[in-house]
C-alpha cells in the first residue's frame, strides 16, 4: 500500500476538504483596497496573493470570478496592499462579506481610510505596512487545455511604501514584529508569524 494519497484534481479530492489551499500554505493575505471610477472605494482580501518581481517591485492577485477589486482596477488602474495582522484579523474577515457594490467594506469592518500619496485610493490607516500600486497587467488564466478560467490576475507595480516606524530596527523591517497573519488551508485556517518560529539560513556561496 502507498504511503501517499494521490489524486487527479479532474476526478476530485476524495477528502473532507480539498487540500490544494493546505498545500500552498500559509500564504500571504492581498487585503486589496480599491476605488471605482465614482470614487466608491472597496476593501477585500485575497489569499492567492503573492510578490512577483524584485525591479520593479511587483505584486499580484488573483480573482476567482470577476469581483469589484478586479473591475474597479480595470478602472482607475490602481489598488493598494494593505498588510493583516493579528490586531485587524476580525476587520479583515468582515471585509470579504459579499456586499453590494455600493457598500463600503472599510465603514463596514469599522476601518478608518488614509490618504495614499501617489494614487487615490485610500488605504487601511491601521495596517502598519501598506503598498500603493499602479496596474501593469490583467491577465485571464486558462488551462493547460488553453481554456479560459473564471479566474484574472491583476499585477501591479508598487510606486510607493508605507512602514510604521516601530516595525524598522536598525533599518531592518522586522516581519514578526507587524504580527502578520496568513491564509492556511481548511475553511478558516490562519497562523500567525512569531519570532520564536525564526531561523537563520545563508545562501551558499
Amino acid at each position: 500500500m502507498s504511503n501517499f494519497h494521490f489524486y487527479r484534481p479532474s476526478d476530485g479530492h476524495g477528502l473532507a476538504h480539498d487540500p490544494f489551499n493546505a498545500l500552498i500554505a500559509p500564504r500571504p493575505i492581498g487585503w486589496i483596497s480599491s476605488m471605482d471610477a465614482d470614487g466608491q472605494a472597496n476593501l477585500a482580501p485575497y489569499s492567492f496573493f503573492n510578490a512577483f518581481n524584485y525591479t520593479p517591485p511587483i505584486i499580484g492577485f488573483a480573482s476567482v470570478g470577476y469581483k469589484d477589486s478586479l473591475r474597479n482596477i480595470e478602472q482607475t488602474g490602481e489598488f493598494c496592499w494593505n498588510l493583516v495582522t493579528k490586531p485587524l484579523a476580525e476587520a479583515m474577515n468582515e471585509s470579504c462579506r459579499a456586499v453590494q457594490h455600493d457598500v463600503d467594506e472599510f465603514e463596514l469592518a469599522g476601518l478608518e481610510k488614509r490618504a495614499s500619496q501617489l494614487v487615490k485610493v485610500p488605504h487601511v490607516a491601521a495596517s502598519p505596512a501598506v503598498m500603493e500600486c499602479k496596474l501593469s497587467q490583467i491577465v485571464q488564466l486558462t488551462g493547460a487545455d488553453g481554456v479560459a478560467c473564471n479566474t484574472w490576475l491583476v499585477l501591479g507595480e508598487v510606486v510607493g511604501v508605507h512602514i510604521r516606524h516601530d516595525l524598522l530596527k536598525d533599518g531592518i523591517y522586522q516581519t514578526a514584529l507587524a504580527q502578520p497573519i496568513l491564509r492556511a488551508g481548511g475553511p478558516g485556517d490562519y497562523f500567525e508569524i512569531q519570532q520564536e518560529s525564526k531561523f537563520f539560513l545563508p545562501r551558499p556561496q
